[in-house]
């Protein structure tokens, strides 16, 4: 029963108690002037009162009715809309809540007390944003600095982590979240996210001894005294990977006038996949070692050959056949020599350092040059946005430019198209492409051996050169259909090409780090229990759960996850889990409206025993956050069995904190507790989106928790589980 209801009951309660004793009063009284009558007065007086006792009752209960009735609309005007009143000005004191107060169905002074607060409540947001205004020019300077951080980090082409010394992942760029989903043994759901996240242990890839020594290493040359000191490990990662990491110390600021060094806080990890490297060498060695194998056997052949011929005493037919051994291993030895001058001249073209570029800026790059050196006009096709080349682009660029400026001026060819797209999964096809005359295979060769000239510079390179960089291929080819001829050139896809297109799906941000904190450096390993920790230093999974119905016991599934996380108080949009699942069941028709989710877009998809542990290593080492959080971990709990993994770490639900800060209010949908804290809603009734929603409105929540004395993990659970709402079991 809410409290409104309760006070009335009472006060209902109260009445009826002070009629029945003004009753009883009454009764007393008049039973002693009825012990003063004679007979004949006490007939009067019976005969008077005789048939207006129920008159007199009723009246009696109308009086009380009357008087509750009465004190129902004082109540609602001088407790009930005060209250609410106090609830919306908590959320202005404690938030960053923009709204105008209002005391519908309050009392004339209750009302006007609303408008002082309004008046109040607009003085401190003008004195807020004058604040803000100095702050902010202020820290000009410093944001520039953290802008600078962040363009470097997202546009390096080498994968690098920043952790605390506690292994703690504070800053990392988009190219270490891609090498580490390309590491991961198995296959990765949405999009990866559960393999690297800010606030997360970077012991979950690498061995947590092995960074400690290379830590111990580079400590111990600081106090040595070097000024830059490094360390280098290599490691094996569980998918059979090759890791080279290079350390390098994250130094503190020294105590003023302390003779000390100034303290390590962190540590850099930039890392190197040197699988294939690694594999190409030893490719190189096998083969080296195979040559001199056989070398090795030749020469024994042709030593024992010509042993053989120095006797004088061997006949012609012997001589011969010694003669023929000695013919067959030079041969073979002569070939093998070729091969491996052959392969060793492939190995030094192939291995050219190689830059990864994005294929519409190469085409742009291109298409500007052909036109600029060759007087041709050149235009460029459709091409995906996602698909990175691995190329020496400056050498590409002039050998194109080279055959554009011969079409141009030996054929007088006017218009020319570039045109790009994937072959397969390691390669893609770049077309020069052209109608009208085309040429002989003859003049085909002959431009491709020749040395590249542009205007009056002429390179040492050919573009056959250039075609063998690349470990590629490039020919002549005519569409007899459309009346074209095109150059094909077969060029190498980034080795995260593929990754790549997975992120322009799923991550929707910019390239640039979202956030980065530096104060994660003064967080370390707590050793008290989540329950004894303050709200705002934990690390927080909020999710949302769609499914094909309302009840979990009954045999309804999940049919889509979506999380996100929050560290240090920050939403991070970009390291978002959104999966679909295959509920290998029928989706209601009736369901499909509010979740928009219907059984061809869950066909196909991973079922739940490949994306609940996905999900669970996601939100590892963090605590659980879901509106009405009873409903999601029921279907959960309905899944340890099957999938082999459960979820032991501790929840909050913000429908319980909502009726906990605010239990006047008569809505605790996620949408009505949006709207009280001004919360966008985006999505509704999606998983991810629903999330999102959560998540904000979960931040604004802690701050009113702190203003009810609750700061800790432990308080608000415990405070939680006396709410109305608490008592809901699926």
């Amino acid at each position: 029963m809410k409290r409104d209801r309760r006070l009335l009951v009472t006060l209902a309660l109260t009445a009826a108690a002070a009629a029945a004793l003004l009753a009883a009063f009454a009764l007393v009284g008049g039973g002693m002037v009825w012990s003063t009558l004679d007979e004949a007065e006490r007939q009067r007086l019976a005969a008077l009162l005789g048939g207006r006792v129920p008159l007199l009752v009723m009246a009696a209960v109308a009086v009380v009715g009357a008087a509750a009735a009465a004190v129902q609309p004082l109540y609602r005007s001088w407790v009930a809309a005060p209250a609410r009143l106090n609830e919306q000005a908590q959320v202005l004191l404690t938030s960053d809540v923009q709204r105008t107060l209002a005391a519908a169905g309050a009392a004339a002074p209750v009302q006007a007390l609303a408008q002082t607060l309004n008046q109040l409540a607009a003085q401190r947001d003008q004195l807020k944003r004058d604040i803000a205004d100095e702050v902010a020019r202020a820290s000009r300077g410093i944001e520039q600095e953290r802008n600078r951080l962040a363009a470097l980090m997202s546009e390096l082409t080498q994968s690098v982590v920043v952790c605390n010394l506690d292994g703690r992942v504070l800053l990392y760029n988009n190219r270490a979240r891609m090498q580490f989903r390309a590491l991961s043994d198995a296959p990765t759901l949405a999009g990866g996210a559960e393999l690297i996240g800010l606030g997360r242990s970077i012991y979950n890839v690498f061995d947590r001894k092995l960074v400690a020594h290379a830590l111990d290493s580079v400590q111990m040359r600081l106090q040595r005294g070097a000024s830059h000191p490094s360390a280098q490990f290599v490691t094996a990662t569980r998918s059979g990977q090759l890791l080279r990491a290079q350390m390098a110390p994250v130094r503190g600021v020294a105590e003023p006038g302390s003779a000390d060094p100034a303290p390590v806080t962190g540590f850099v990890l930039m890392l190197d996949n040197i699988t294939r490297e690694y594999e190409h060498e030893s490719a190189r060695e096998r083969q080296l070692h195979g040559h001199t194998e056989e070398s090795r056997g030749s020469l024994a052949n042709l030593q024992a050959a010509v042993e053989m011929l120095d006797d004088a005493s061997l006949d012609a037919e012997m001589r011969e056949r010694f003669l023929g051994v000695v013919r067959d291993e030079t041969r073979a030895m002569s070939r093998r020599i070729n091969d491996l001058a052959a392969q060793s001249a492939q190995g030094l073209a192939t291995r050219w350092p190689l830059e990864e570029m994005l294929g519409t800026d190469f085409l742009q790059a291109a298409q500007q040059r052909i036109e600029h050196f060759s007087g041709a006009r050149c235009t460029a096709g459709e091409a995906d946005p996602a698909l990175w080349l691995k190329l020496d682009s400056f050498s590409l660029l002039q050998a194109l430019t080279y055959l554009a400026m011969r079409l141009h001026e030996e054929y007088e060819v006017p218009t020319l198209q570039l045109r790009l797209s994937a072959a397969d999964e390691r390669s893609a096809r770049l077309d020069l492409v052209w109608a009208g005359q085309v040429m002989s295979t003859e003049t085909v060769m002959s431009w491709e051996m020749d040395a590249i000239s542009i205007g009056a510079e002429t390179s040492l390179l050919t573009v056959r050169d250039v075609v063998q960089r690349h470990g590629g291929e490039m020919w002549f080819e005519r569409d007899r259909v459309r009346h074209q001829a095109f150059f094909r050139f077969l060029l190498p896809l980034a080795p995260s090409a593929a990754h790549d297109r997975a992120e322009f799906s799923v991550v929707h941000s910019e390239s640039r780090p979202e956030y980065y904190d530096f104060d994660l450096f003064a967080g370390g390993e707590s050793t008290r229990a989540l329950d004894d920790r303050p709200l705002a230093e934990l690390a927080y999974t909020v999710f949302d759960t769609e499914t094909t119905g309302l009840e979990p016991a009954a045999g309804d599934q999940i049919i889509q996850i979506g999380a996100t996380r929050l560290v240090g108080g920050k939403l991070l949009k970009g390291e978002s889990f959104d999966q679909l699942v295959d509920p290998r069941r029928n989706i209601p028709a009736a369901t499909i409206p509010i979740h928009g989710i219907t059984p061809d877009m869950v066909a196909g998809k991973p079922t739940i025993e490949e994306v609940l542990p996905a999900f669970h290593a996601y939100a590892h080492d963090t605590v659980l956050v879901a509106h009405n959080a009873a409903f999601d971990m029921r279907f959960l709990q309905l899944q340890e069995a099957k999938t082999g993994v459960k979820f032991d770490q501790p929840v909050l639900d913000t429908l319980l904190l909502s009726a906990l800060v605010h239990p006047q209010q008569e809505s605790h949908r996620l949408e009505a507790i949006a709207e009280r804290f001004d919360v966008v809603v985006i999505g509704r009734h999606t998983a991810l989106g629903d999330a999102l929603v959560t998540a904000e409105v979960f931040l604004k929540l802690i701050p009113l928790l702190a203003e009810l004395g609750i700061h800790t993990l432990g308080q608000a659970r415990e405070a939680a589980q006396k709410t109305y709402y608490a008592r809901v079991k699926y």
